[in-house]
Formats: C-alpha cells, structure tokens, sequence
C-alpha cells in the first residue's frame, strides 16, 4: 500500500503567496490531473537556503485522438496472440497512462513550508519545472527531526477553493557531501530482458514488474547507511506511477526519479524503446553537476549501453564516482574487448563486474569507509 504524507505538516503556519502568486489562484480543472516526480534540494550556503526542484506533469485523460489510437493500437495488434485474459488486462491499464491529453500553458503553484510558490508553466507535453527557493528555517518545520540524509519535504499543488483532491509531491534535502546511488531500473533492478525487443514489450507492458532477486537487500543495505538513490530510466515518464508502486511494493529505498520525454503524438513516439545514450548522459550528468562534492555509485547492466555510458562520465567526473557496478546479463568476460574499452582509464578497483547482488555487499562496507 502506498504511504500517504500526513498533510497536516504541510499546513503548519499561515500560508503565505510568493511573489506573483495569489493564495487560492489555480488553474487547475476539475476533470484535469497533476502528477509530482520524486525530485532533489541543494542547500545553498551564501544564501542559507534550500533551492528545491519542482518537477510535475498536468493532464487530462483522453481516449479520442487518432494518432494516439494508432500507435497503441499497433502495440495492442503486436502482443494480442500471446496474452491471456489477465494479461490483457493489464496491457490496458498500463496503456490508460499514455492515453492523456497534456495540458499547456498552466501555472502550476505549490503550498510549501506555510507559503505558495509558482511551480512552472506546463509545455506543450504538459510537464512543468521550477527551482523554489526556501529558507532553511521553514523547511525545518516540515520536514521534522530526520537525520540530514534522510530527510523528504512534502508539499501539493494549490487548487480551486471548491476542489476537495490533493495532489502531493516530494522533495528530498541532499547535503552537499555524502553517497549517492545512481541506479539503471531495467534489467538492474527490474527484470525486462531488454536485448529481446518482444520480451521488453511484454515485461513492460503486459506482465506485473518483477525485481532481480537480491537488488532489494543491497538497495537497503546501501540505504542504512546513509545513501541517497536516483533512479535513471529510459523509460517514459508516463509509466513513472507503475515504477513507483513497483520499487515501493518491492521494497526498494525511496528516490528521485529521472526518465524520458516520449509523446505518442509526435516523433518521439518512435524512441520508446530507443537508444538512451543522450538521455542518460545529459541526465546522470546534471545530477553530478549539482552535487559537485557528493561520491557517487553508478549501477547498472551490461544489455545495453550502461557500460559504455557509465565509463564516459567514469572519465568525466573522475572526482566524484566512487564505484561502477555493472550486473552482468551477457556474461561478458571483463577482458573482452567491449567492456576493456569501456573502462578504460577507470582503475580496475572502482569498475566491478557481479552476477549475483550478493557478490556486491562486501564492497558496501568499503564504501562507508
């Protein structure tokens, strides 16, 4: 079950407009949905403040637009024959998140540590993106006597006086030093057999996520003591509510997420299950600019372009990463010629090659150290 943030933390206080904003303002329709992606705040030392990212999508759930209709109803033809009743199901649901109708040129405001501030304007994809700007002081008073590492704020988006829904969203405070994971989802953490291009659809589309067995306990290990995870996926983000439940059911540490822009009506539809180089490059790449004095742990597979990408920003921010742990779906020797130039440059004690998580933990303790 998923938790619910008591929202009487997010009410302490009178609540109080930012600038341009009025309390109560939201343009926010009744038949209209908000979604928060699981974000980061960096303290700024000069200013003493937390500068928090803000990232949500607003949308409307359609089911008339052709170009929409034709491409899920090309996925739909392509996996019929193979499916069950119970699968089909679920292919349904999982394809009711991409049936939405993104909503553009909406201020979005959020109720924050007793104020309001503005959230973005969505785009024509409907997402919207800010960096607020928040006292240290106030967010003491919401996120409570949490150990620094671990500490989330909770805040929602202001709606209509007349509109009873909430629609919540979390931050997480990082302290400018410490350990980070930065974790590939499929086929490190979640079983997707993403060399088998049928076997991905399936495993994304039709069958419940399952997790590789032993990641979870790692996961957690690595999260006792002190670790904060960010979850980077090219996958899209309308599928981010079914990997949420997915790493919360399975008991995976809480984290930010980081996924790709796919809209079903125009030419990013065709990169649905396409290269990811860019993306994770560009992604992975800004949370390491941001944390400039955190050590970082890269973890991913070798059935697509993990090694290759990880060994680029190995190079890169040589600083900053601590370790490269790469599952090893292919069975790759680490001599081979692929994986050899891939960590070039990269000390052979920082790039680890496992099977098994289990193979993993003893390098926990040495990173703590």
């Amino acid at each position: 079950m998923r938790r619910v943030q008591p929202l009487a933390a997010l009410l302490l206080g009178v609540m109080m407009p930012g600038p341009g904003v009025q309390a109560g303002d939201s343009p926010i329709h009744r038949d209209e949905t908000v979604v928060f992606y699981p974000s980061y705040g960096r303290f700024d030392a000069p200013s003493g403040s937390w500068r928090l990212d803000i990232h949500g999508v607003v949308f409307e759930p359609e089911t008339r637009s052709l170009k929409r209709a034709f491409v899920l109803n090309a996925l739909r033809e392509s996996l019929a024959d193979t499916l069950g009743a119970e699968e089909k199901a679920l292919l349904e649901r999982r394809l009711r998140l991409f049936l939405v109708d993104h909503e553009r040129g909406k201020q979005i405001s959020v109720r924050l540590a007793g104020r309001i501030y503005p959230a973005g304007v969505s785009g024509a994809d409907g997402h919207f993106r800010a960096t607020v700007e928040v006292a240290a002081s106030d967010l003491k008073s919401v996120s409570g006597d949490a150990a620094e590492a671990q500490r989330w704020v909770s805040f929602r988006a202001v709606t209509r006086p007349d509109d009873p829904r909430v629609f919540a969203g979390r931050v997480r405070l990082l302290e400018p030093t410490g350990l980070s994971v930065v974790s590939d989802i499929d086929d490190t953490i979640k079983i997707s057999q993403v060399r088998d291009r049928k076997a991905l659809m399936v495993n994304t589309l039709v069958r419940p996520f399952r997790p590789v067995p032993g990641m979870p306990a790692l996961y957690r290990r690595l999260a006792e003591r002190g670790a904060a995870f960010h979850y980077v996926s090219a996958s899209p983000w309308q599928l981010y509510p079914a990997l949420r439940d997915f790493c919360e059911e399975a008991g995976f540490p809480e984290g930010t997420f980081h996924l790709k822009t796919v809209r079903l009506t125009d030419s990013s539809a065709f990169t649905l299950f396409g290269p990811q180089d860019v993306f994770k490059m560009a992604a992975i790449g800004r949370v390491l600019a941001d944390f400039p004095e955190r050590r970082f742990v890269l973890v991913g597979d070798t059935g697509e372009r993990d090694p290759e990408i990880f060994g680029r920003l190995a190079r890169q921010y040589q600083g900053q990463i601590e370790a490269v742990w790469l599952r090893n779906v292919t069975a790759e020797s680490p001599e081979g010629d692929r994986l050899r130039a891939a960590r070039e440059g990269i000390a052979e004690s920082k790039w680890v090659l496992f099977r098994e998580p289990d193979e993993i933990h003893g390098w926990v303790d040495q990173l703590v150290k």
